[in-house]
């Protein structure tokens, strides 16, 4: 019975959540909103005994994405005029993939069929030899190891299409030309030179700084003028 009630109550709370963070106006409140739904995801996960996965919504999503999330809409200066002044234009476009999106899921729906065992499996005993974590294991990593392959693979090029969609190069800035730096040789950036024993490197034309002939004139910074330096005091 208490199981019922709180699987209604996270159930209803986690639907609140989800359309508030599609009807929000504000995007951090549309954040909060969604991680008010992992919440209680993770917690319907715990009802289901599912812990494992209740403890990563909570620690990835709930504490990684969903915060990220947070701060880079609050980081990002967003100008919502600008934004909602094209929603009247784009509105038509928006109904039809709206539309068509419904359809298909209308058709999804009047295809559902349940298999026969999909009653007696829910009230199937949960196995004690092995847990959770190592049964999602086992799953993901045999039975379903394409199917997750090809999840991976789906997620690593939506993050290569977003750095690209959002990538910004600035022609001022320098960039670094691998292929020169590779296919230079050392006469390119070395130079081979005769010089004589003691000449030092005025036979290239570089002229040091005056040495302080004192450590007076050290101290002072050299303020003494051009006269004779000051002779150590003697101990």
């Amino acid at each position: 019975m208490f199981a019922s009630i709180a699987f209604y109550l996270f159930a209803a709370i986690l639907l609140g959540a989800a359309c508030a963070v599609v009807t929000s106006r504000n995007p951090v409140h549309s954040v909060l909103f969604l991680i008010l739904a992992f919440f209680n995801a993770a917690a319907l996960f715990l009802l289901a005994g599912a812990e494992f996965l209740a403890m990563i919504l909570v620690i990835v999503y709930v504490g990684a994405v969903a915060v990220l999330f947070l701060f880079v809409v609050m980081m990002l200066d967003v100008n919502f005029a600008e934004l909602r002044s094209g929603f009247q234009r784009y509105l038509p476009v928006g109904a039809a993939v709206g539309l068509v999106l419904f359809i298909e899921l209308m058709l999804v729906l009047g295809g559902w069929k349940l298999a026969p065992d999909a009653a007696k499996l829910r009230f199937a005993p949960i196995p004690e030899k092995i847990s959770n974590t190592a049964a999602i294991g086992r799953l993901l990593y045999t039975d379903y190891v394409f199917l997750f392959q090809a999840a991976g693979l789906v997620l690593l090029v939506a993050m290569i299409g977003a750095i690209v969609l959002t990538l910004r190069v600035k022609k001022t800035s320098r960039h670094q030309s691998i292929a020169a730096q590779v296919a230079r040789t050392p006469a390119d950036t070395l130079e081979m030179m005769d010089i004589g024993l003691g000449v030092g490197v005025k036979a290239l034309g570089i002229l040091r700084p005056k040495k302080p002939e004192t450590l007076e004139d050290a101290a002072a910074g050299g303020h003494h003028g051009h006269g004779a330096p000051h002779a150590p005091e003697a101990r």
